[in-house]
Formats: C-alpha cells, sequence, structure tokens
C-alpha cells in the first residue's frame, strides 16, 4: 500500500494540491477547502490500488459479489479512510505544522445522504467488511442529490429541510461517463413468433433515461485493496428530448426531463400518492437496470465466459425487497439481449441471486399494484407473469385444489406483484439478520415458500463494523485493549474475546471508568453546544440518534420517558439514578 514517507512530504503535496485545486495560500483556506484538498490527496494515494485491485479480480476470474441496496449509510469518509491507511497519526502532524486542526477539519465533510437507517448501515458494513478482507465485493445503488430530510422543531412542530449534501460537490466519487447505460420506461411490450418456431419480445415506444455511474473507493483496513461502490444518476436522453420537441410536444419534453431528473433526487419519496409511488418503482427499476446492465458487460468484456457460467463468477445480493426487480431484468437480459432460453435463464439467475429479508410482518411486505408496474415496466411485467404462471402450475400439480396454499406462494395475487415472494423464489439463498428474525420467516412469514425451499433459508446475523464504532469512535478505550491484550484484535475482532479475564481487574476497572467519563464528557459537551442544555455527568446517558419521526421504537422510548417521569412525581420517595 503506498503512503505518504513523512509529515514534510504530506506537507509538500498538501501545499500543492491546495494550490492546484483553489488557488490559495493555506492561511486563506477555509475550513471545507481543506476537508477537500485531504480528500483528494487521499483519492491520489489510493488509486494505483484501485486500478491494480480491478485488475486483479479481472486477471484471476475471481466470483465476484455485487451488493444491491437502495440504501448505504457509508458516513464522513475522511476519518475511517485515514484509518484505515494507517495515515491518521501522520496527517494530524502535518496538518498541525500547517495550522490546522484534525479534529476541526473533520466535521467539514457532510454526511452522504444515501442512506437512513439499519438497511443502510448493514449494507455499508458488509461492503467495509468485504475490502477488509480483501475479497471481490461491490456496492450498487443511486447517488441522490437529496438525502432523508434535515429535521427542526419550531414552534413544537416537525420542519423538514431538505438534505443537500453534494452542495459543495462529493471529493471521493468518480464520475464514469464512459461507462454510461439506458434504462426503459412505459412504451408496449408484447411476444411474436421469431419464425424459428419460438417467440422473440418486441418493446417498442418506451421512454429511455440514460444512468451515468459515479464509483467511490471502498478502502480495505490496511491493506491494498480497494473496492468499488457504484452509485447511479438519471439523466435525460437528449435524443428523447429532441424528438419530443421534433413533434412539437413541447410540454411532454420538459414532462418528460423533470420526471427523469426525479428518478435520483430524493432518498424515499413520499409514496402516499399514486405519483410517489410510481417514482418510487422508477428508482427501483433504474438502479437495478442500471446496475446489472453494467455487470453483464464486464463479465463479457473481461471474463469472456459463456453465459451459461455467468453464476460461477458473479453473485448478486439483493437487500430487503427494493431490488428484487434484479431477477426479472437478468431474466431479460439473457433471453432478449443474449439469446438464452426461458430455462436456462431461469437456472442461471436463480444461482445468481441471493435476498436478505428485512420484514416479519406480511402487511409490511412491498407490494405493487398490477395496472401502475405493468404501464411502467411492460417488459419486466411480461417476464413476472410467465414466472408466476410457470410456477403456480407447479405448486397446484404438487397440491391440486390448494387455493390457499398457491395463494401464499403466488408472486401475482390480488391484482398486486408481490416482491418478497418474487425474491425468495428467483434466488438460491435466503436469510434474515438476526436467529429469531430467520426462525420466524422459516415458521410464519415465508413458511410456505419454507416448506418447498428449506435448504435456501439461512441465517446471518446482523453485525457492526468495530473499525468504525470501536476504532474511530473511541480511541482511548482502543488504546486500553491494545495495552492488556496487544492490537490484533484491530484485523481480528473475535481476539476481543481475550479481554474477559481483565473484568475482575481493579487496575483496568479504574481505567474503563476515567475512559467513559471522558467520553461522556465529549458528549456533554456537544449536547451543551448545539441545545444549550447542560446535562449531568453522573447521569446514565440514554442516546436516540434518529429523527423524531414514524418509527413504533420512538413512540415506545417517549413513552417510556412519560412513565418514569409520572412514577417520580407519583412517589417522591422513590430512588432512582439520575
Amino acid at each position: 500500500m503506498k503512503k505518504w514517507q513523512d509529515k514534510e512530504e504530506f506537507k509538500a503535496l498538501f501545499t500543492e494540491k491546495a494550490h492546484i485545486l483553489w488557488e490559495k495560500e493555506i492561511q486563506d483556506m477555509n475550513r471545507n477547502e481543506v476537508y477537500q484538498t485531504l480528500a483528494y490527496m487521499i483519492r491520489d494515494l489510493i488509486s494505483d490500488d484501485w486500478v491494480a485491485t480491478n485488475r486483479r479480480y479481472d486477471q484471476e476470474k475471481a466470483k465476484q459479489v455485487y451488493y444491491f441496496s437502495i440504501e448505504f449509510l457509508i458516513g464522513r469518509l475522511l476519518d475511517s479512510n485515514l484509518i484505515g491507511l494507517d495515515m491518521e497519526a501522520l496527517c494530524r502532524e502535518g496538518l498541525a505544522d500547517l495550522g490546522w486542526d484534525l479534529d476541526q477539519v473533520i466535521p467539514a465533510e457532510r454526511d452522504p445522504g444515501l442512506g437512513n437507517g439499519g438497511l443502510g448501515r448493514l449494507a455499508a458494513g458488509f461492503i467495509d467488511s468485504l475490502a477488509a478482507l480483501q475479497l471481490p465485493g461491490h456496492g450498487n445503488s443511486i447517488r441522490y442529490q437529496y438525502g432523508l430530510f434535515k429535521q427542526k422543531i419550531i414552534d413544537e412542530q416537525q420542519v423538514e429541510l431538505p438534505d443537500n449534501w453534494l452542495v459543495d460537490g462529493y471529493p471521493w466519487e468518480v464520475k464514469k461517463v464512459d461507462k454510461a447505460v439506458y434504462v426503459r420506461f412505459g412504451g408496449n411490450a408484447y411476444m411474436r413468433p421469431d419464425g424459428h418456431g419460438g417467440l422473440e419480445c418486441v418493446h417498442e415506444k418506451y421512454d429511455t433515461v440514460r444512468a451515468v455511474p459515479y464509483d467511490v473507493p471502498i478502502i480495505g483496513y490496511h491493506n491494498d485493496t480497494v473496492n468499488t461502490l457504484r452509485l447511479w444518476r438519471a439523466e435525460y436522453s437528449r435524443e428523447e428530448v429532441y424528438r419530443e420537441l421534433t413533434i412539437g410536444d413541447r410540454h411532454r419534453a420538459f414532462r418528460y426531463k423533470d420526471n427523469v431528473q426525479q428518478i435520483s433526487r430524493f432518498l424515499y419519496p413520499d409514496d402516499s400518492t399514486e405519483e410517489g409511488r410510481r417514482l418510487r418503482l422508477m428508482q427501483e427499476y433504474f438502479f437495478v437496470s442500471a446496475g446489472i446492465q453494467s455487470i453483464v458487460r464486464h463479465y463479457k468484456k473481461k471474463y469472456k465466459k459463456s453465459l451459461y457460467d455467468f453464476h460461477k463468477y458473479v453473485a448478486i445480493h439483493i437487500n430487503d425487497t427494493h431490488p428484487a426487480l434484479a431477477i426479472p431484468e437478468l431474466m431479460r437480459i439473457l433471453m432478449d439481449d443474449e439469446g438464452l432460453s426461458w430455462d436456462a435463464a431461469w437456472e442461471v439467475t436463480t444461482k445468481t441471486m441471493a435476498y436478505t429479508n428485512h420484514t416479519i410482518l406480511p402487511e409490511a411486505m412491498e407490494k405493487w399494484d398490477i395496472p401502475l408496474f405493468k404501464s411502467l415496466l411492460p417488459r419486466i411485467y411480461l417476464i413476472i407473469d410467465e414466472i408466476n404462471r410457470r410456477w403456480l402450475e407447479e405448486v397446484r400439480e404438487v397440491f391440486p385444489g390448494d387455493e390457499e396454499k398457491a395463494r401464499g406462494v403466488a408472486v401475482l395475487w390480488g391484482g398486486q406483484v408481490h416482491m418478497a415472494h418474487l425474491a425468495v423464489l428467483g434466488s438460491h439463498s435466503v436469510n434474515g439478520v438476526a436467529e429469531i428474525h430467520s426462525q420466524i420467516l422459516k415458521d410464519s412469514t415465508l413458511h410456505p415458500f419454507y416448506t418447498c425451499f428449506p435448504q435456501r433459508f439461512s441465517n446471518k446475523t446482523n453485525g457492526i463494523t468495530h473499525r468504525r464504532w470501536l476504532i474511530q469512535s473511541n480511541p482511548q478505550l482502543s488504546a486500553l485493549l491494545d495495552d492488556c491484550i496487544g492490537d490484533g484484535w484491530r484485523q481480528d475482532p473475535s481476539r476481543l474475546i481475550e479481554f474477559e479475564p481483565y473484568a475482575t481487574d481493579p487496575e483496568v476497572q479504574e481505567r474503563l471508568g476515567r475512559i467513559k467519563r471522558a467520553r461522556k464528557e465529549v458528549l456533554a459537551q456537544y449536547i451543551e453546544k448545539t441545545t444549550g442544555t447542560t446535562v449531568d455527568l453522573d447521569s446514565i446517558f440514554d442516546a436516540q440518534v434518529k429523527r423524531i419521526h414514524l418509527y413504533k421504537r420512538q413512540t415506545l422510548n417517549i413513552l417510556h420517558v412519560l412513565y418514569q417521569y409520572l412514577q417520580l412525581r407519583d412517589h417522591p420517595e422513590k430512588t432512582i439514578i439520575p
């Protein structure tokens, strides 16, 4: 791994990069300019490794994992990347010589508006771990212009403001115009004889959206691996606009441009209206189609293998049902573009796809009304209709007359497309994110599928990356661990169990207490600075870091606070730790 040799080299490179980017003296730069300069320096540092990583995967014909998720809550990257490169201390020293404190610069980075909660953090944790383990795994999502809303409470009411996280640009990303692909929406799709005794699909009168990828490097921890998070931005096709203007329909041309720009504008558009639901479905198909087109193109160019062997070199994992359209989209490409038969395409698809479920409540499972789905994605609907027809034929053959059984596993039923059923049916592996969750899927939520495919179901317990949530967030505790058990846990977190014998060591306990209090002081200072509220350091800190929004856990939490308050008011004699 390439590194800055010492702080003198760092300072020289920083000064040179600052002059190129801003044409300013260092003392005249603002905090955001210092942050961006550092980010571009890190990109320069890892560029050779990024290229070499991709070259190595291609030369080795490695099987690559592509993790499709509508969210990636990657967080700020400057600090975590410096830690991953083992360059934080050197950078801190060099910046100090130039008159800047790294701890003051780090907050200048805006939190990327690419994720919201557990779903997005799980996805970010996976691609972080893949790079740390030097495994060929990459992310695929949407480059949202605005993340989930910023929240302010004004006159006791929630006020929602757009989170324009890209306002100053994003120095970590690389735009890859030459890798753009085109995604089709609307139009008519139908089957006709192909002249050779078979059928072919005709898809006509559709609108085209240009999908442009922006690649973000995912840096492995203390190794030379740099994987990729590919984010897709929707752009209108100039040819499409010119066509409408040529036939004189200016209103349709402007409507087309606006619809396209909406696709990658907001994370989670409001889906309480028909228009909002349509936009959400467009988002889901947009990033899935763009991603799979890109993967197939890369496979054909670099691997030069038969598409019948696609699943031997490519694994596509769908995080919840938002990317479940990957299943019919891969079928479409294999059949319509590459000429595979239905049976061959289905075998390749099911061996390629795997699905992580996040929801045990049947009423929360993603479903789409067929008229909306059919009008927006006519070719994909034909494929899903055929998947459903063939599948229910099998089910009714095994369970004749049992329509309840058919209903429980149908992809199309009751005028809706059932996305979780499509995801299970089109995957070779299905998992929940906790042991109890996975068991509920087998026993209840997806039980009819479990009886059909018991071998497909497994558990993958959710976890966290200790690189961000221990090494980065608590350097004092990390240092204590190093002193007690050595630093091997930084590469291998399973070694943290070696700290257990120190649970009764009074000296370690005393030091641990000091560290906990020091971290509470940091939080208390932040609370006072941002809210004006002074908190008691001797009290228990219970922090919930979320917008006050629709989540039931927040309602339960505030009800518990009210309960405790009422208990104290009605029973003043009670003793309770603050």
